[in-house]
């Protein structure tokens, strides 16, 4: 058996007859999915369900909260593809798997395949986002692979539609289920009454920040006191600070990198501002509503499910500097409703994107799909 998992992080599975999911993901470093892969084990109902976790290609931060949770955690060791399948395949039936729970596109298409030839009762796959970027290779495995599982479950409106007219997925075996945050971990205090401005998110492609700098420029000509503080790692960091230079912006934007003081730099911001190309559910605009900042983010994926324009937020055109830099200057002269503004976007995650919600619907759907 070619795994890591170890006599300490193995499973003990009750004798009650508790359901055996198994979490699938390409890895468990820093991300939105793999927070929520956390809060599956934080909010799930353990006297009915037995949680493991398996990372195709690396762990990180989030594979060793889990193991701090008592949760198993195991790593492929091989790395050809039909290696890997049946790697999975053995590991699932060790372990006597009920679900098989995979997370966006490469453990669909492979740990799919393997849960059914484990002979695994019931494998869903969860699209967390658009699949920017993929080709029509992936797009096709992706299809082949819909045939090998009983749900396939879209965080959005935008993502299901996705599903069924691209991957031509039947309406029947999609479920939408939005994701969550614990919005008590997150203080309300609402916006700072000044010019600034905050965007968490890792710094990739998709998130398009050379479009948001460009915009801060144009912000700045027109309200010279606007800052942008700017938080996350990422490939894109290097290619950031260069136009930071460029632009000469280096007294309005602050590159912080990865940082752990997050709830901590919110309450220093007036308003949150996303620049993605694509989304699924942004748990960091989740999190920005929940302390009470107004947003303004790119009109893409979920995103217009969660902001209602000008109730809390506002909606802007992606890849459009110009958009985006009138959006912030539209928010700014806003700034005496950004409290209203804050108040119901805090409302607005308490009723629709609560964490508990959202494991309790998974939860429902295992069992449903098991009874059938």
């Amino acid at each position: 058996m070619a795994s890591i998992l170890t006599e300490e992080s193995k499973p003990t599975f009750s004798s009650s007859g508790n359901l055996r999911v198994c979490h699938v993901s390409l890895t468990l470093c820093t991300g939105g999915l793999e927070r929520l892969l956390v809060d599956f084990a934080r909010y799930h109902n353990d006297d009915k369900f037995d949680l493991q976790y398996l990372a195709m290609q690396e762990t990180g931060r989030f594979a060793d909260e889990l193991k701090d949770l008592n949760y198993a955690v195991s790593l492929l060791n091989t790395s050809g593809k039909f290696e890997q399948i049946r790697e999975m395949a053995n590991l699932f039936k060790e372990q006597k798997i009920d679900v098989v729970h995979t997370h966006n596109t490469y453990p669909h298409i492979y740990a799919s395949l393997a849960a059914r030839w484990a002979g695994v009762p019931v494998v869903i796959n969860t699209r967390h986002g658009q699949r920017h970027g993929h080709g029509w290779k992936s797009r096709f495995k992706y299809r082949l692979a819909s045939f090998a599982v009983d749900r396939i479950v879209a965080v959005s409106e935008d993502a299901a539609r996705l599903t069924r007219d691209n991957d031509h997925v039947s309406s029947r075996r999609i479920t939408k289920i939005w994701n969550g945050i614990d919005v008590e971990d997150f203080e309300f205090h609402g916006p700072v009454l000044k010019p600034i401005a905050i965007s968490v998110a890792r710094l990739s492609a998709e998130k398009d920040f050379p479009t948001l700098l460009q915009a801060v420029a144009k912000v700045v000509k027109a309200i010279p006191d606007f800052q942008l503080i700017l938080v996350g790692d990422g490939a894109e960091r290097n290619k950031l600070e260069k136009m930071v230079g460029e632009l000469e912006l280096q007294n309005h934007v602050e590159l912080l990198g990865e940082r752990k003081d997050v709830p901590a730099l919110l309450k220093k911001a007036g308003f949150f501002v996303s620049s993605s190309i694509t989304e699924g559910i942004s748990l960091t605009l989740l999190e920005a509503m929940s302390v009470g900042l107004p947003l303004l983010a790119t009109s893409v994926g979920g995103t217009p499910e969660i902001i209602e324009d000008k109730m809390n937020g506002l909606l802007v055109i992606p890849s459009d500097p110009d958009a985006l830099a009138n959006g912030m200057i539209e928010m700014i002269g806003m700034m005496e409703n950004w409290d209203e503004m804050g108040t119901h976007g805090r409302k607005r995650v308490e009723t629709h994107f609560d964490i508990r919600r959202m494991v309790k619907d998974y939860e429902q759907l295992y069992q449903e799909c098991l009874e059938k």
